[in-house]
């Protein structure tokens, strides 16, 4: 007998496919803080001590991470890669330290502003030379890398520095309550105030458009270059707010502390759903990755194990991902 479907049924089933498109959209929005959750568990398994201020702690150290997470995704989705994330970070942290060390907290905030306004010009300046140049991002952005890693060096030596002690409490302290850190306040704000107009925008489209395939954008009229630059002023204001993160969490500058955030950040990419070829992914996965990433090493530590291994983990986990993500992509060319 043949079965007969309802409206409702049949409206209902429309509503299942929609939301179950709209997940498949936006997993990372679902599985990363489900990922982060698990995490968070198995340390409070291994460590039932586990506190305010150890959240606290977790939050200042993933904060610089998550900032240079959010820095590659943007470029990432692009189409692109920035190797000198880590050290426009390291010029951002020297240059607070060294300005800042004798100002009041007015001034520093002035003085955020502007290495803040520079940060988006090292951006744009990548993005030119990318585009310009038409040499493989890689090798630009590598290059770039050294030339603002020796920039830092020229700004500050060796460690030192540092800023108020009202400047710091923006990322140290804590809101309301011990267990709401202001690096987590400070996180939010500013991927709210900078990735969403931009993925709201026609820039988002375009950028997504261009990450997915160029010449089909460039066929639909969409201006690649500009946008292209875009991504990368994007990606040197995170860097940039990284970097003064950096500052705050560790109260000085070190010239050479923004290198580990380079590799770090793009495994928070790949961890946090983006696609390595561009045009898929957000911000959020890799800023809940940074996270991850950064529950890892303590983990090992309460478990007496070598922190070192979590590069170890932390590789594996990347291949994992781009394995899944390589047979999810060859399932769906199957059917």
């Amino acid at each position: 007998m043949e079965q007969v479907t309802t409206p409702t049924q049949h409206h209902s089933g429309r509503r299942t496919d929609r939301l179950r498109k709209l997940l498949a959209r936006h997993a990372a929005l679902v599985g990363m803080p489900l990922f982060l959750v698990v995490f968070l568990a198995a340390t409070v398994a291994i460590h039932p001590d586990f506190n305010a201020f150890d959240a606290q702690s977790l939050a200042m150290a993933a904060l610089p991470l998550a900032f240079a997470a959010a820095a590659q995704a943007v470029v990432v989705i692009s189409g692109g890669i920035d190797l000198s994330i880590g050290s426009v970070m390291a010029v951002a942290n020297v240059l607070a330290a060294r300005t800042m060390e004798e100002a009041d907290f007015g001034t520093s905030l002035l003085l955020a502003a502007a290495i803040l306004l520079a940060g988006a010009v090292v951006g744009a300046v990548n993005g030119a030379l990318v585009v310009v140049s038409r040499v493989p991002d890689v090798i630009v952005t590598l290059t770039t890398g050294f030339i603002w890693g020796g920039v830092a060096l020229l700004i500050l030596e060796r460690p030192g520095g540092g800023a108020p002690d009202d400047f710091l409490a923006l990322a140290t302290g804590t809101f309301g309550t011990p267990w709401l850190s202001n690096s987590l306040i400070l996180l939010a704000v500013s991927v709210a105030v900078i990735w969403i107009p931009v993925r709201a925008s026609k820039t988002g489209l375009r950028l997504y458009a261009i990450g997915s395939d160029r010449v089909a954008a460039f066929r639909s009229g969409v201006a690649i270059g500009p946008s292209r630059i875009v991504a990368y002023i994007v990606g040197g204001l995170f860097s940039s707010i990284g970097g003064i993160g950096l500052t705050m969490t560790t109260g000085i500058g070190s010239p050479r502390a923004g290198v580990l955030y380079t590799l770090s950040g793009l495994a928070a990419v790949v961890i946090g759903s983006v696609s390595l070829v561009g045009g898929r992914g957000g911000v959020v996965g890799p800023v809940i990755a940074a996270f991850v990433l950064t529950l890892i090493p303590s983990d090992l530590i309460f478990l007496n194990i070598d922190p070192n291994f979590g590069q170890v983990i932390q590789g594996t986990l990347i291949v994992l991902v781009v394995m899944a993500g390589g047979l999810a992509t060859l399932a769906r060319t199957r059917k």
